[in-house]
């Protein structure tokens, strides 16, 4: 696993920063601090200087308000803040919600499991919902309390950088033809750089490392990825749940199941559920990736 990374009291991400006292958990907003309240409620942060924001809960703005028992369901996801909500998703890729109960009737079960032998879809890095032809704009992916720890991590990523940098790990003798040019073109950037279908480059990565590399060398090479992209992967903990910014116009997240170690299986594995909670309707029941 990488090093813990170490908590900062200066966070800033995208025009965002806070300031305050890390050993309490509680930054202050001191630049557009509206968009991190929502009606008589500010967000409490974590020091965090990775991807994304740490949430770990909800402080009253005058401090006289009942705390919310599930702050996520009754009040990021419910009117009328769900829509700031889902901005401030669109604005940091990532928000990470602490200490959430239960599960909403619209959650299901991700599906997918991986063998020791060739990767499950959900290994390598995908946007979610991939199967239809509009992705949803936000997907929340909720470790819910369990008797079962989940210690399979999920890898959180930037797009198209996630896939500059698997151009960039990808072994030499796999790195011919179309991908040899793509990253001479990384490596020199030039106007031709602005054009590149960056889905396109993902999906002849993908061919080319599962057709030529074992399973193992393969989760190798993501973990790698991993750690050039400065993807999300920290530990899953129950009650926990990861908004991100699947599809939209500001900044687009990919995901997948990710192994830390070598995979032995035959290990009790805690579930997770999910959601595209923008989604209007029964969007949930489409077909979608698994992780």
């Amino acid at each position: 696993m990488d090093p813990p990374r170490l908590p900062s009291a200066l966070c800033s991400i995208d025009g965002f920063r806070w300031t305050g006292d890390p050993a309490r958990g509680l930054l202050e907003p001191t630049i557009e601090a509206d968009a991190l309240r929502f009606g008589a409620w500010q967000l409490q942060l974590a020091p965090w200087h990775g991807l994304g924001i740490v949430v770990i809960g909800v402080i009253g703005v005058t401090g006289d308000e009942p705390t919310p028992s599930n702050y996520v369901d009754e009040l990021l996801l419910a009117e009328p803040h769900r829509d700031r909500f889902f901005a401030l998703v669109d604005r940091v890729g990532l928000v990470v919600c602490k200490g959430v109960p239960g599960e909403h009737p619209q959650h299901r079960d991700v599906r997918g499991r991986s063998s020791r032998g060739r990767l499950s879809q959900g290994e390598y890095f995908h946007h979610d919902g991939c199967a239809g032809p509009v992705k949803p704009r936000v997907v929340e992916i909720r470790c819910p309390y369990q008797s079962v720890e989940r210690h399979t991590f999920t890898a959180i990523a930037p797009f198209p950088e996630v896939v500059q940098a698997m151009l960039l790990e990808l072994p030499a003798i796999l790195c011919t033809g179309e991908l040899a040019t793509w990253r001479t073109t990384l490596l020199d950037p030039s106007p031709s750089l602005a054009i590149v279908d960056w889905d396109i480059v993902q999906g002849t990565i993908n061919r080319a490392v599962r057709r030529s590399m074992p399973s193992e060398d393969q989760r190798a090479y993501l973990r790698k990825v991993d750690v050039r992209v400065k993807a999300y992967r920290e530990p899953w903990e129950m009650g926990e749940s990861r908004f991100i910014a699947n599809s939209n116009g500001v900044r687009t997240m990919q995901h997948r199941r990710a192994y830390l170690e070598v995979h032995t299986g035959k290990r009790p594995n805690g579930r997770l559920v999910k959601r595209w909670p923008a989604e209007a309707g029964d969007a949930i029941d489409q077909e979608a990736c698994e992780i």
